[in-house]
């Protein structure tokens, strides 16, 4: 009863202070979503609008700077991206974890030190590469590069191999291969890490600006946050339009953490079973 009453003692004061914490971390998100919804007169003087006032939002996606043209880029690239992202880290995954070879261990190793060189020094390789074979200015200058992704290797690897070895040797002797273990019985153990890292990549890439900004162009394929960007800067005194259109880019982020919110925690505690 003592060591009850002094674990509660212990948790309220944790729990008040995220509590704290978490209201501080959504007032930003309030306050955007307050001023969307206001008069120009109201920016700086109300907390709340007086009244709904849509004509934010509706000028944002039926103005003269349509934003449905950036939705649809983006959703495209995001939803291609994340799709081969899966699918490819999870192969890989099963390989480094799951299959023998020589030298295995150290090309792991020398895959996952990729992951400390920073993104921005490849630009230039990059560019001359896509340039080269033709699809520079194009979504797949994004899509493609997406589809490799060194954490994703990493996350689900450890989750692999936090799985018992006895189930897949049991595979194995009843006549499985790889490629049967693989899609029948791995993948979906693997559901809730699967789940986690596809929540994650495609947050990843809808909010991609800096490859957006260097590998696209036409305007007609400019992804949400290019469009935000240049929005902005042609508006930059509409706090009104800028918080409706900034409103608008993140409803993707809500619905896809709402849908899979319970299979994060779940997913990100299984990968670090085993490393």
């Amino acid at each position: 009863m003592n060591e009850k009453a002094g674990n509660m003692k212990v948790k309220l004061p944790v729990t008040i202070i995220m509590f704290v914490l978490g209201l501080f971390m959504i007032v930003p998100f309030l306050w955007m979503l307050s001023t969307s919804f206001q008069t120009p007169a109201e920016v700086f003087n109300e907390w709340l609008p007086s009244s709904l006032n849509w004509s934010n939002h509706i000028r944002v996606w039926t103005g003269s700077y349509d934003f449905v043209p950036y939705y649809l880029n983006s959703l495209k690239i995001s939803i291609i991206g994340t799709a081969g992202a899966v699918f490819l880290s999870a192969l890989a995954a099963y390989g480094f974890s799951r299959t023998s070879f020589k030298g295995r261990d150290g090309l792991f190793v020398i895959y996952l030190s990729m992951m400390m060189v920073p993104p921005q020094v490849l630009f230039v390789p990059k560019f001359i590469m896509f340039n080269w074979v033709g699809i520079y200015n194009t979504h797949l200058a994004l899509i493609l590069p997406a589809m490799f992704s060194i954490f994703g290797v990493f996350m689900l690897r450890q989750f692999f191999m936090g799985i018992p070895k006895e189930i897949t040797e049991s595979a194995f002797l009843d006549g499985a291969g790889h490629y049967k273990i693989f899609f029948r019985l791995t993948l979906p153990l693997a559901k809730p890490a699967i789940a986690t890292f596809a929540i994650l990549d495609f947050s990843w890439q809808w909010n991609d600006y800096e490859n957006a900004l260097v590998f696209l162009q036409s305007p007609k394929l400019y992804t949400i946050p290019l469009g935000l960007q240049n929005f902005i800067l042609e508006n930059n005194v509409d706090y009104n339009g800028m918080m409706a259109a900034s409103s608008a880019a993140i409803i993707p982020m809500i619905v896809i953490f709402f849908i899979g919110q319970k299979y994060i925690i779940q997913g990100i505690s299984s990968s670090a079973v085993k490393g």
